[in-house]
């Protein structure tokens, strides 16, 4: 029998909005927005909203849209199909770092850090201000800042793995860790300044300038970070001086015991092994500069090109040198970060995604298990154990797609967006304005990706915009808010649960830690939005 108030599991909590989302399939009546008209380059088509009753044969044949019950099984399944990328990526992720793992590479660099951090300690300033939180901030920086210029989203999976270990060593809980990279992440995103993916799509389908209005924006990613990590950070305090004040005391042993396991003394050592990956990393790096001397590195509207990869390679060329001379940990961890640097520059030049991201992580785990000679069935054993670890993120992404899936078959996800976009009607500019944003934030609980919610949204809002007297860039900063802070919460956000899952955090307790600071972000979104409809701000 269970305890009285007990939590349910997450996949529990996740299965019952599965059977939420289908009762509102009995309850909405299903429609859709179609095209009004003919579409060309310069009159792209106007969408048109239909219930499903108003639309021809041909239309609702070509919508098919029944409302749901066993489908709520079947939900599982397609929930699987439609995450696939991201379940497989998890999977490889998880794997290729558990062989990493086995050299203790992390655990080595973890503790050269921590003992930096205390011989930092000795200088005055720093000392005063805290270098954790000098720590702190500068990687919550770096995460915000690729999360406003290129839409840092997915990639953040692979970053906890990293940086939860390193917030358990530093006394903080694995809390603190997924704020230091995914709420970090996505509070660039929801503040973004160049983000193509959100901002550059909006705009184009706003028909304004692309990445217009950005001094206002750079404005608000300042704010909105300085209000977020304050809450991080505070919170890093209070469980530094009060380990049980966090919700992940107990859960967190986990952590505790790997990291105890794992900072043992280590056997500094290079094989030969590590020296013919070397070669070979090298030989392989040779031929990229050849065949790609140039990168160009897209920055919003703008871009940078310079002889990006034959750099990284001279400098890879010395600095593995040294660092087998010194030890093969140290050259495993080159290796992870030239596996960050390049996952960076494949994003930002090449337009990687998950795929290509899941193979540059294949290839370190592989490249570090060879290096610290294990055999290949070790290897093998080793990312088979990896997987196994993880299985449980990767499974809940899959579950949490269903959700989704319930929706579009149940073909309400549409006559929701109606619904409230008619709310809006015969308000202040204000009240508009703020409508607008609240519709979105509501929008992004069943449509999490930014991308299909402008292309829904947008054709919508930027022509209604127009009739009351709001600036259609007003409307794209509502649209980037809405679409922003409730990626932190949403249970239809895969990474979300993704990340949640690798770090072993319950949903429930994750709610129970992220509500205040939602309520705070999307007010202070709605406080940044006044200005855009009371003040002459450039580009608006």
């Amino acid at each position: 029998m269970s305890k009285k108030g007990k939590v349910p599991h997450t996949f529990v909590i996740v299965f019952s909005i599965i059977v939420f989302a289908a009762v509102l399939t009995w309850v909405i009546p299903p429609g859709k927005y179609l095209p009004a008209g003919v579409e060309s380059a310069d009159h792209p088509s106007q969408l048109r909203f239909r219930y499903m009753h108003q639309m021809t044969a041909e239309e609702a044949l070509a919508f098919e849209a029944t409302p749901q019950t066993w489908q709520v099984f079947s939900a599982l399944f397609k929930g699987f199909v439609k995450q696939s990328p991201i379940i497989v990526f998890i999977l490889m992720i998880g794997g290729a770092f558990w062989i990493m793992n086995q050299s203790k590479a992390i655990d080595v660099g973890i503790l050269s850090f921590l003992r930096l951090t205390k011989r930092m300690e000795h200088h005055p300033l720093i000392r005063k201000l805290g270098v954790n939180n000098i720590i702190m901030l500068l990687i919550m920086t770096m995460f915000s800042i690729f999360g406003a210029v290129f839409g840092m989203s997915e990639e953040t999976i692979a970053f906890a793995i990293i940086l939860i270990p390193l917030a358990i060593s530093m006394g903080y809980d694995s809390i603190v860790g997924v704020g230091l990279v995914y709420v970090a992440a996505h509070l660039g995103f929801a503040a973004a300044v160049l983000n193509p993916f959100t901002i550059g799509i909006a705009q184009g389908l706003a028909d304004i300038p692309l990445f217009s209005g950005i001094e206002y924006r750079i404005f608000c990613w300042v704010v909105i970070n300085a209000v977020g990590f304050f809450f991080i950070l505070r919170y890093a305090s209070r469980v530094k001086k009060n380990p049980n004040a966090s919700p992940m005391f107990e859960l967190d042993e986990y952590w505790r015991k790997r990291e105890e396991l794992q900072q043992q003394s280590a056997d500094y050592h290079t094989p030969l092994m590590a020296w013919i990956v070397y070669g070979i990393i090298i030989l392989t790096l040779l031929l990229f500069s050849w065949y790609y001397p140039i990168t160009t590195l897209k920055i919003g509207n703008s871009s940078l090109s310079f002889y990006l990869i034959p750099v990284a390679t001279a400098v890879f060329i010395v600095a593995g040198y040294f660092s087998l001379r010194k030890s093969v940990h140290f050259f495993i961890l080159l290796l992870l970060t030239y596996t960050i640097l390049f996952l960076i520059v494949g994003v930002m030049g090449y337009g990687w995604y998950v795929m290509e991201i899941a193979t540059l992580f294949m290839a370190l785990g592989i490249a570090s298990g060879l290096s610290f000679d294990q055999s290949a069935d070790t290897i093998a054993r080793s990312f088979l154990d990896g997987v196994k670890d993880i299985l449980s993120a990767a499974l809940i992404v899959g579950l949490a797609g269903g959700i989704i899936v319930i929706l579009e078959d149940g073909g309400i996800i549409d006559s929701i967006l109606y619904g409230l976009s008619k709310a809006m009607v015969n308000f202040g500019q204000v009240a508009s304005v703020g409508a607008m944003y609240l519709i979105q934030t509501v929008i992004n609980i069943i449509i999490p990706s930014g991308s299909a919610k402008a292309a829904i949204t947008m054709p919508i809002m930027a022509p209604f915009s127009d009739l009351i007297g709001v600036s259609r860039q007003a409307t794209v900063m509502a649209f980037q808010f809405g679409d922003g802070f409730t990626n932190m919460i949403t249970p239809t956000s895969g990474v979300l649960i993704a990340v949640l899952g690798v770090a072993r955090i319950p949903y429930s307790k994750w709610v129970k830690w992220i509500w205040p600071f939602m309520l705070i972000m999307i007010i202070l979104g709605f406080l940044l939005l006044i200005p855009t409809v009371t003040m002459q701000l450039n580009g608006f």
